[in-house]
């Protein structure tokens, strides 16, 4: 019990440390606030939900008491509980039935992938919108703040002054909404895919790695995003939490995407050639995410790895 509190304790300082190198200014500062869940998502999944609750907590109380109380509430909403509810999905399971043809009574059901990745979605969505809140009531307030904000940064940049109409800023306000929402998505998947890693590294992983090449969204998803792109159309908030919600659902097919990719591969025979190269594109050429995007959602659709898997030959038997 002293081991567990004491890691606890550990995970929530370092995580804390991790959120208030803010106040340094320093740019090492931002890539240290997008890891901050890291520590919390370890602690939740090598030594359970509890022990990652203990240490979000442990932060929250930290950073309020050295800091001020809405960080800290703005830390336990947008950092400390994400990171407890996605470590708790990563492990829950339910033992199936002893009675299923081919199981035994230790086979356990894991939470499906795809599932946690939906809920990386619906996190990265309330977090952008609550950053978008956080400037503004309305639509009119969060666009008067961000074309405020982003004139004073190009006019820091730059010699002259620049105006809240430079076509620059406009451009800014616009894909401000989508920026946001990739980058919360990105930071969670980030966090989580590191904290198994480590969990399975040092021995801690207490399920099995999962195939990520069978991740597949539940149906629903497909409905939310039709929805959501027909919304998005619209004015004001409405339009743009719409933005936001098809922005990150994009995301979750593009890597199903991935998914498929590997999938389809599995017979060629400079396999990890391709993959490289489809890899080096996406990170060279993000624009090509679109392409992968579309992979995703034709798989939803037509079932491609369904398909693949169901024609792909047998090897041939040895001859001797």
């Amino acid at each position: 019990m002293m081991v567990f509190g004491l890691i606890a304790l550990i995970a929530g300082a370092a995580s804390a440390l991790m959120f208030a190198s803010i106040v340094s200014g320093a740019l090492i500062s931002l890539v240290l606030i997008c890891l901050a869940p890291l520590p919390l998502m370890l602690a939740a999944i090598a030594w359970g939900p509890f022990c990652g609750a203990i240490g979000g907590l442990v932060a929250t109380l930290l950073i309020g008491g050295a800091l001020s109380l809405p960080l800290a509430l703005g830390y336990g909403l947008a950092i400390a509980l994400p990171a407890w509810w996605l470590g708790h999905l990563a492990m829950l399971g339910r033992p199936l039935a002893a009675d299923i043809a081919g199981t035994d009574a230790d086979s356990v059901e894991w939470y499906p992938l795809g599932r946690i990745l939906f809920w990386i979605a619906a996190l990265a969505t309330l977090l952008t919108a609550g950053s978008l809140f956080s400037l503004g009531s309305d639509a009119s307030a969060i666009s008067d703040a961000l074309h405020r904000g982003f004139a004073k940064v190009f006019s820091m940049m730059g010699d002259t002054t620049v105006t809240e109409s430079d076509p620059r800023v406009g451009l800014m306000v616009s894909v401000t909404p989508v920026l946001l929402a990739a980058s919360h998505m990105t930071t969670l998947i980030l966090n989580l895919w590191l904290a198994a890693r480590v969990a399975a590294v040092s021995g801690r992983l207490h399920r099995p790695w999962p195939e990520l090449s069978s991740t597949s969204l539940p149906p629903m998803t497909l409905v939310v995003l039709c929805v959501a792109l027909a919304f998005s159309f619209f004015g004001g908030m409405t339009g743009i939490l719409a933005v936001v919600v098809t922005t990150v659902l994009m995301m979750a097919y593009a890597l199903v995407g991935f998914a498929v990719l590997h999938t389809i591969t599995r017979d060629l025979a400079n396999r990890a050639f391709w993959l490289a190269s489809a890899y080096v594109i996406v990170f060279m050429f993000s624009v090509s995410l679109i392409l992968l995007t579309v992979l995703g959602l034709a798989d939803a659709l037509f079932g491609v790895r369904e398909r693949f898997l169901r024609n792909r030959q047998p090897p041939p038997l040895p001859t001797s």
